[in-house]
């Protein structure tokens, strides 16, 4: 089974879709990293894979159920962890004024104290935009600052984040499968 999402290979949709293809197809499964959701829907319109997954909080999730609908069907949900993430500051910044994040992840904690919220495509942007300096603050993977405990202080710990994900492929499931209410 080839799943296609969300690159790059450090982002949550490329942890969460090899977790569910350790489950579903442990040694025949292949993650298939895209730029962006309509590259990989359309490689799923075009047979080039077999499935989508995307996660609901993303931004462009509402709008890809609109595009492809009667095309593209849901046909598996779940629920899973993202890695841990944490409100992260570069270490010789003593009070962080801007501080960017992945618009799904405002409300994951406390902004006002930042006079400045810079939206990211992701949240390894947000990660990139830390270590060039461009940010004072990101909400990004805890993992990074083990990374870089020189550059990076812990501003917050923020753990994983539940998500609910889709899975999309080419045929509805049958209105007797026990899933379709």
């Amino acid at each position: 089974m080839r799943i296609a999402t969300l690159g790059p290979s450090a982002s949550n949709h490329a942890l969460v879709t090899r977790r569910y293809l350790n489950t579903h197809a442990p040694r025949h499964g292949k993650v298939v990293l895209m730029p962006t959701f309509k590259e990989a829907f359309e490689a799923l319109l075009n047979g080039d894979v077999e499935r989508v997954l995307q996660c609901t909080a993303h931004p462009q999730h509402g709008e890809c159920v609109g595009r492809y609908m009667h095309r593209l069907f849901p046909v598996d949900a779940f629920i899973a962890g993202s890695q841990p993430l944490a409100i992260l500051a570069r270490a010789e910044v003593a009070e962080p004024h801007t501080l960017g994040l992945q618009p799904a992840t405002r409300y994951y904690a406390d902004l006002s104290t930042y006079t400045e919220l810079i939206e990211q495509p992701t949240i390894v942007s947000v990660a990139e935009g830390l270590l060039a300096g461009e940010l004072d603050a990101g909400i990004c993977a805890l993992d990074l600052l083990t990374a870089h405990p020189e550059s990076l202080r812990l501003v917050k710990n923020l753990g994983p984040a539940l998500d609910i994900w889709a899975v999309f492929g080419r045929t509805p499931l049958p209105d007797n499968d026990p899933r379709v209410y």
